[in-house]
């Protein structure tokens, strides 16, 4: 009879945590530090336990993922929704993993104008994906956001419709979203806690500031100011704009 392999055992690092006048140990704390040479060494240990004891599984998993493939529609679009003088769709391609995101002046009669290729924004990535998008009210900018770790941290990048480009600006750690000032030149956005990822403080930036701030060298952090900073843990903040702008 075949022996199973023996499954990892995670050590135990007792850590004394004193949270609102209660002490608890916590025997996994260190497990935390997600890049420590120990916590990725015990999760490669627990990746090989599962390959070994579902390997004859394999071909089962093969059937399954292609029969559920199989019925998915993947040369597919959504239905088109108009917003300041723009019909927007998205769009699935035969054997393309990510959609497509195009605009149109006129549904079916005018060209077709690509905001995002997901599929080749990906390439090079072993995660990818696009957040929220904004266009600007003048038309001509798109704030978009991307996660490459899958934690939910969205990076906030801009493109130039007009010109194709994705200007030489980030925010990092948000939650995914912003919001575009009525003269298309202040962005809105919330900065999550790097250890909660609780959403805590609100910001708005001059992009063309910001922008230009990092041209000549100088910090373009000047360019952004905190509007709002939440400091009851009970509570976090998101930006959203309303109906009349």
């Amino acid at each position: 009879m075949k022996k199973n392999p023996t499954p990892p055992i995670a050590p135990q690092r007792p850590k004394t945590l004193n949270i609102h006048g209660h002490e608890r140990i916590d025997p996994f704390f260190w497990m935390n530090e997600r890049d420590h040479p120990d916590v990725l060494a015990y999760l490669a240990a627990e990746n090989a336990y599962y390959d070994q004891m579902t390997a004859h599984t394999k071909s089962l998993e093969q059937e399954l993922y292609q029969e559920m493939r199989a019925r998915i529609k993947e040369d597919d679009q959504s239905v088109p929704y108009f917003k300041n003088g723009y019909w927007y769709i998205t769009r699935y391609q035969l054997g393309q993993q990510y959609p497509l995101y195009v605009r149109q002046k006129e549904l079916g009669v005018s060209p077709e104008e690509l905001l995002f290729d997901v599929n080749e924004m990906a390439q090079g990535h072993t995660y990818y994906q696009l957040g929220h998008f904004s266009v600007s009210p003048d038309n001509r900018y798109v704030v978009f956001s991307v996660d490459r770790v899958s934690r939910r941290q969205y990076t906030l990048q801009v493109k130039d419709l007009e010109t194709g480009v994705v200007l030489d600006f980030e925010v990092a750690n948000t939650p995914g979203n912003a919001c575009w000032s009525q003269d298309s030149r202040y962005l809105f956005y919330a900065i999550k806690d790097p250890v909660s990822l609780r959403c805590t403080q609100v910001w708005r930036c001059d992009l063309f500031q910001a922008i230009a701030r990092k041209q000549q060298g100088a910090d373009p952090q000047e360019a952004h100011e905190m509007v709002y900073e939440e400091l009851d843990e009970t509570f976090d903040v998101f930006v959203s704009k309303s109906r009349s702008g």
